[in-house]
């Protein structure tokens, strides 16, 4: 069994700051920490402190979450601040499936800049034989830069095909429903500063989460798990329509969305998983019977709101182990769904579709479904010999799938969800 090394006693101090104006500026321009919404959040700068799995690492021996809570109860904390994202923070990517390449990973730099309710602090991170890090400052941002997207290994033609055989599996009793996805590749110019990117998401998105951890940059619409002091609430989105042009069509399109069969049935499937996953880590579970529309500006969604209370001691990441991956993002039943996808999507998803977010000492964490991204330096021998003065991008975006759908229609809301990192990189 491969052992997971013993990671040293932090020394944490979380101290008030004056206001920070742009939030980003302190993050690395090449590798930037970010979880953002509505011009708050955090921010990580500085050097990792401690990594937890990411590639390359050996297989972990145990739960990630168990790992974070050794390491967090011997921490020496001084956190005054109390507000979410203060004190001993990781930021953290998962990869989509069990069996991808791209294993757990979670990251703690020197320093974390927030700011919440008008409040900004500083956090400090440090081995307890370091010295002090030193303070984040603001780096100027470079040039802008940009990037086209075309075909990956699932073109057009190839989605659809999928979508239809998806259909078959369906019919034979497989599944009720599964998540198929297709890819878009391009690249970025080697030194390009990935905080643009981030940048144009939030200003473009701001009530999604944006996010930037590890090379995976984006948007996403999705709450998986949010724990705040035992209080746990969850979003679920499945069903989804573009936006009209004018404001007949677009009241046109939500209150089709509203009433189609196919989205509610796969909204209900989404919405049961979920319910089904948190029972036996919470009480007073609350999801309303009926889904509300979430606008968004280039989407509707329906959308359910799940709340409810911890009730034996669970982290956030211990929720996010118990529902991902939800119905919306693999299918129904969720093990045959994950069979169905790998054996007609020709690529490894990687982080697309699975948690992405941040989690403190507590226990307590936001984590969102990773949408509307890209994966900046993907696997570059899958789509290409060699790179010299470029990075490789890719990006995902799928699809429910159920018994009603059309593959057309299916493909047409991939080019919809593809937009907001199409548009950020163009």
């Amino acid at each position: 069994m491969t052992r997971t090394p013993r990671l040293p006693p932090l020394v944490v101090e979380t101290r008030d700051i004056e206001p920070v104006d742009d939030l980003l500026s302190l993050a690395d321009p090449h590798n930037p920490l970010a979880w953002l919404r509505r011009g708050e959040g955090i921010v990580g700068s500085g050097a990792a402190v401690v990594t937890i799995g990411g590639p390359g690492s050996p297989p972990l021996s145990r739960p990630i979450a168990a790992i974070w809570r050794d390491l967090a109860a011997n921490a020496r904390v001084s956190d005054p601040v109390q507000l979410p994202g203060t004190g001993l923070v990781a930021f953290g990517a998962l990869g989509f499936d069990p069996a991808s390449t791209a294993p757990p990973f979670l990251v703690v730099p020197q320093t974390i800049t927030g700011v919440h309710g008008g409040r900004a602090w500083v956090t400090t991170i440090r081995r307890e034989s370091d010295p002090e890090p030193p303070q984040p400052t603001s780096v100027p941002y470079g040039p802008h830069w940009s990037a086209t997207l075309g075909p990956g290994l699932l073109d057009p033609d190839g989605y659809q095909h999928a979508v239809r055989s998806g259909i078959e599996a369906i019919t034979a009793g497989e599944v009720e429903k599964v998540v198929l996805a297709r890819d878009l590749v391009g690249t970025i110019p080697a030194g390009a500063d990935l905080r643009r990117l981030v940048r144009a998401l939030a200003t473009s998105y701001p009530d999604t989460w944006t996010f930037a951890v590890d090379g995976l940059i984006g948007a996403s619409p999705e709450t998986l798990i949010t724990v705040d002091r035992g209080s746990v609430t969850a979003r679920v989105l499945a069903g989804t329509t573009a936006r009209g042009a004018d404001a007949d069509e677009d009241a046109a399109a939500a209150h089709a969305l509203e009433a189609s069969r196919k989205d509610l049935d796969e909204h209900r499937f989404a919405v049961t998983s979920v319910v089904d996953a948190l029972t036996p880590l919470t009480r007073d579970l609350v999801a309303l019977d009926q889904p509300h529309l979430l606008q968004l500006p280039n989407l509707w969604h329906l959308a359910t709101d799940v709340s409810g209370r911890l009730s034996n001691g669970a982290s956030a990441l211990d929720l996010v182990r118990v529902l991902h991956p939800t119905a919306a993002v693999a299918g129904t039943p969720t093990d045959a769904a994950l069979d169905v996808i790998r054996r007609l999507e020709p690529f490894d998803r990687g982080r697309y579709a699975g948690p992405v977010g941040w989690i403190d000492a507590n226990g307590d964490g936001e984590w969102a479904i990773a949408l509307r991204c890209a994966q900046i330096g993907a696997e570059p021998q899958r789509y290409a010999a060699a790179y010299s003065d470029t990075i490789p991008v890719v990006a995902h975006a799928g699809a429910g799938i159920v018994a009603a759908s059309d593959p057309e229609t299916e493909l047409l809301e991939t080019r919809v969800k593809f937009r907001p990192i199409v548009d950020a990189l163009a």
